[in-house]
C-alpha cells in the first residue's frame, strides 16, 4: 500500500489551516511516518504536483489522502477521521 498525503498552498504563500491542523495531528499521533510521500497543491502554480493529483482524481477539498494499492482502484480520502479508521487504524497492531 502507498499513501500519499496531499496538502494545499495558498495563493498568498501560506499553508491552508485545515491542512496545517491534519499534518499536526498526524504528527501528534504518530502517524505522519506511515506517509509514503507528501506532495504540495500550490495555488499559485497549477502544474504542481499536488493540483495534478487532485485534477486526476477529481478533489477540490485539502487536504486529501490517496492510498494506492497494486490491483485496486486509488482510494481517495478527504476527511481525516474516516481515512484514519479505514486505512490507518487497520495497520495499527
Amino acid at each position: 500500500m502507498r499513501i500519499t498525503f496531499v496538502k494545499k498552498v495558498l495563493v498568498d504563500g501560506n499553508p491552508c489551516a485545515k491542512c496545517r491542523d491534519v499534518e499536526e495531528k498526524l504528527r501528534e499521533n504518530n502517524q505522519l511516518e506511515l506517509m509514503d510521500q507528501i506532495v504540495i497543491a500550490d495555488e499559485r502554480d497549477a502544474d504542481s504536483a499536488g493540483m495534478q493529483l487532485a485534477r486526476k482524481h477529481e478533489v477540490s477539498r485539502a487536504p486529501f489522502f490517496l492510498v494506492e494499492e497494486p490491483g485496486q482502484v486509488p482510494r481517495v480520502y478527504t476527511v481525516y477521521f474516516k481515512f484514519v479508521k479505514e486505512v490507518l487504524r487497520p495497520l495499527s497492531p
